[in-house]
């Protein structure tokens, strides 16, 4: 039998210039192919494993309330949950807005709700409005700021995380009868895009039927002119589409609150007194109070909840992320990947931070420069100082040793002088002294 010599071909080192690529991944696009199933297979159980999921983790829902001090907002609260969360009044005299959020625990058969009310304390009553919705503005944006952060965190615990964006906004109109105010339209208008916002015309039994009607068309006819676009009730599910259609209808909805209970037949009902009779808060033929709870709570809360993560969030971190330099497409408009874009920021902040390195280090450079003609410049005029000192000091030395010399000189002749004078003195007094012995011996 003859043999067989075998070459073995050892595969080709990797080139260390070239990068590996990692994760791509062929993907081949075809049609989906629907199959029919030969028996059970349980999948069909999905809806009640959600809702059961739902009702172990509980729900979320957070409303902010705008409005004026006076109109009813803590009341209104108190009749749509049927409960008493204990607000205290505001005073008309703080000088800014301020926000107050309160969360509390409800349960109704075995669902939970965690409920955070937020109310404007302060709205529309100082005299310069012209900042009112600023810091309406800006409490909204800080809770997807802080939803956002969360969700960027290597770690994430978004499941036990505290969402607290804003999922509608009942702004309170003042029941004037004369349209809407320059501060309600500015409002709405900065957060249209921002939150889903509800109008209601708050305390409506203050106001004719007639004049309530001519005062609702007027509103939605301002809002409509000045591009305010307010939540509009799904239509897209045809469960409740009729009901929703004829809701969208009655939108500004007028409501009354009461946290007074009147006997009317048998019954017991949320009720305002009046000495020409009693309005009803739970009567629709009185107010939509009956309106606006079936619409906010029982029928498109959970649309409310996903419009919020679905679109006014999405915007949010959309302008977030361009802002941050990361984007879905680079300049010839293909798909960059968040890795790319990453590395794209990365390196180009690394650019920016050497570019201000090198410019820190000119600076400093030139700096440094400067500081040492400084220096010569002082030095020079030291070295001048102390020329011009040491010259004045020699001078100074030269008529010194000039008066010390004539001083020594005038010294020398006062002493030769002293000294002429002494003897002179001394030959005068012996003459004296001959001349009176010559006398006496006479």
């Amino acid at each position: 039998m003859a043999s067989a010599e075998v070459e073995r071909v050892r595969p080709p080192l990797p080139d260390p210039s070239t990068k590996p690529v990692v994760g791509k991944v062929r993907q081949v696009d075809g049609p989906i192919r629907n199959l029919k199933l030969s028996g059970h297979v349980g999948f069909d159980s999905l809806p009640d494993q959600l809702v059961n999921k739902s009702v172990q983790n509980g729900f979320i829902f957070n409303i902010l309330c705008i409005g004026e001090t006076g109109l009813g907002k803590s009341t209104l609260m108190d009749s749509l949950f049927n409960t008493s969360f204990e607000s205290s009044a505001s005073p008309h005299s703080l000088p800014s807005v301020k926000l107050k959020a309160h969360t509390y625990e409800l349960q109704e058969s075995n669902v939970r709700l965690k409920l955070t009310i937020v109310d404007t304390v302060g709205y529309g009553d100082q005299i310069n409005k012209e900042d009112s919705f600023k810091a309406i503005v800006d409490y909204i944006d800080a809770q997807f700021e802080s939803y956002l952060q969360e969700e960027l965190k290597i770690k994430r615990s978004l499941a036990t995380f505290h969402d607290t964006r804003i999922h509608v906004c009942l702004y309170f109109i003042c029941p004037t009868g004369h349209g809407l105010k320059s501060i309600d339209l500015m409002c709405m208008k900065k957060l249209d895009t921002k939150v889903n916002i509800i109008p209601i015309i708050a305390k409506a039994d203050t106001i004719s039927k007639t004049e309530l009607q001519k005062f609702k068309e007027k509103i939605v006819h301002e809002l409509s002119n000045n591009g305010v676009q307010i939540y509009q009730f799904p239509v897209d599910d045809e469960n409740v589409t009729e009901v929703n259609a004829q809701m969208n209808s009655h939108v500004p909805f007028a409501v009354v609150g009461s946290t007074d209970f009147v006997r009317v037949g048998n019954k017991m009902m949320r009720s305002r007194q009046y000495p020409w009779g009693t309005v009803q808060v739970e009567n629709e033929s009185h107010c939509d109070f009956v309106k606006l709870r079936e619409m906010l709570i029982r029928t498109n809360m959970e649309d409310m909840r996903e419009k919020t993560h679905m679109r006014h969030y999405e915007l949010y971190r959309k302008k977030r992320l361009e802002q941050m330099g990361f984007t879905d497409v680079d300049s010839d408009n293909k798909p960059v990947s968040f890795q790319q874009s990453f590395e794209q920021k990365r390196s180009h902040h690394l650019q920016e931070l050497q570019q201000k390195e090198d410019e820190m280090r000119q600076m400093f450079v030139n700096r440094v420069k400067e500081k040492e003609l400084e220096l010569k410049d002082e030095e020079k005029d030291l070295h001048s100082k102390f020329d011009k000192l040491k010259k004045d000091h020699s001078e100074e030395k030269r008529k010194l040793d000039e008066l010390r010399k004539t001083m020594e000189e005038d010294i020398i002749e006062f002493n030769r002088r002293k000294t002429q004078i002494a003897q002179q003195q001394a030959l005068s007094s012996s003459h004296h002294t001959l001349t009176l012995g010559k006398s006496k011996k006479k």
